[in-house]
């Protein structure tokens, strides 16, 4: 039996560049001396970390600070434009694809609906790959970034992704009709996509999750559960800080779980799913089941007339009741600390059923769980997906001390 691997020089080495870089991006700009505390790392091994990131470009000075007494402390932080990434939301009603430096601040973007899908349900993945090389290609020109200063691309879809086998990830989207989709080989073969570059596939609950976990309403919290609520429904489930995945990479199908048996007819094919009562898809439904009507030729759009009408009332305290129940499952379920109201259908009907939900849910859940949780709205907008998208490749290039960087520019330079 093989024994424990030793830690090499060069892994310490990794290490504390991962250390101190992480905690620049997230708490910078930092100084060398708050870095130490922060870090627990000598000064020795700051000065000589900070000393490396900056010659590789990674850190640069943020001005500075007057301290006790003494000189001025200089502010460090990760260079924005040392490195890009790009984030995709695969939606359901289109294909959305921004580029991004290092701080996510967006530099270019891309839009493109989806062709109507076949009479059973499915989605085109050869149109849809085709959307994605062809954004690809379009914001790193209208942005004028050369492909060898991407860390990685991230991907967000709607379905189970598969990332053990040989071919790369590979999506299981039951809604759309997507089985054992190969779409990381897929996109690998369009060509659009240098084969150094890593790519990323997530489901776009999981990716909103991890935006909202970074930077939104789930911040700080340890056990939460982020919620997408756009045609379909979602969820990502934050267990101790970490997004719980499942046996098999699934977990979070929260929209699948059944509220009433014999109930509405659920686009999985089952019968009384959340998303046949709340996915905007569904409430749609049953607005026009009701007699109403809408001109916009979008969900997005027809969710705003919905909105608007002064009889859609009852409709809509219904919805809360249903989703307030819903909450409540994962309350009894999860004991998360915080529970969060995400996806463009979940901001857009927020305003109006956060309380009713709010209610509903105290009414359903057990007392004293209840009492710890709270329930929120998302703080990222409609752009969530893409930008927890994005984190997968930036995850990876903070753990491996910008390695991942290092490598990518070193092979595109030998490539020439």
């Amino acid at each position: 039996m093989a024994g424990p691997r030793r830690r090499t020089v060069r892994d310490l080495r990794r290490n504390n560049r991962a250390t101190v870089l992480s905690k620049l991006y997230f708490d910078g700009p930092l100084s060398r001396q708050e870095l130490g505390p922060l870090t627990a790392l000598s000064s020795g091994s700051i000065s000589n970390v900070v000393a490396d990131l900056i010659t590789d470009g990674l850190v640069e000075e943020a001005g500075s600070v007057d301290s006790d007494g003494g000189r001025p402390r200089t502010l460090l932080r990760v260079a924005p434009g040392s490195g890009h990434v790009v984030g995709v939301d695969v939606g359901e009603t289109r294909v959305r694809v921004e580029l991004f430096d290092l701080s996510l601040s967006e530099l270019a973007r891309v839009e493109a609906p989806l062709p109507l899908a076949a009479p059973d349900g499915t989605y085109d993945a050869h149109e849809v790959v085709r959307l994605i090389a062809g954004g690809l290609t379009q914001v790193l020109a209208g942005a004028d970034v050369r492909p060898a200063s991407l860390i990685g691309v991230g991907i967000g879809v709607p379905g189970t992704v598969d990332a053990s086998g040989a071919s790369g990830a590979v999506v299981h989207g039951q809604t759309i009709g997507w089985e054992a989709v190969p779409l990381e080989a897929m996109l690998r073969a369009s060509g659009e996509l240098p084969p150094e570059i890593p790519l990323f596939v997530d489901n776009g609950a999981k990716t909103l999750g991890r935006a909202e976990m970074w930077f939104g309403a789930g911040r700080g919290a340890r056990n939460a559960v982020i919620t997408l609520i756009g045609s379909g429904v979602g969820a990502c489930v934050i267990a101790d800080g970490v997004p719980y995945q499942g046996s098999s990479s699934s977990a979070g199908e929260w929209g699948h779980t059944v509220l009433q048996v014999g109930g509405r007819t659920c686009r999985c094919g089952s019968r009384g799913c959340l998303e046949a009562y709340v996915g905007a898809e569904a409430l749609l439904e049953r607005w026009r089941e009701a007699g109403g009507s809408w001109t916009s030729p979008d969900e997005e759009g027809a969710l705003a007339e919905l909105l608007a009408d002064p009889g859609t009332g009852q409709l809509l305290d219904e919805t809360a009741v249903f989703l307030g129940a819903g909450i409540a499952d994962l309350v009894n379920l999860f004991n998360p600390e915080r529970i969060v109201l995400g996806g463009w259908a979940g901001l857009l009907l927020g305003p109006r059923l956060i309380e009713p939900v709010r209610r509903a849910a105290a009414a359903y859940a057990l007392r004293h769980p209840f009492a710890q949780t709270t329930v929120e709205l998302g703080r990222l907008g409609a752009d969530a997906v893409t930008v927890g998208a994005a984190t997968l490749p930036l995850a990876r290039f903070l753990e491996a001390g910008g390695a991942e960087r290092e490598r990518i520019v070193s092979k595109a330079s030998w490539m020439g």
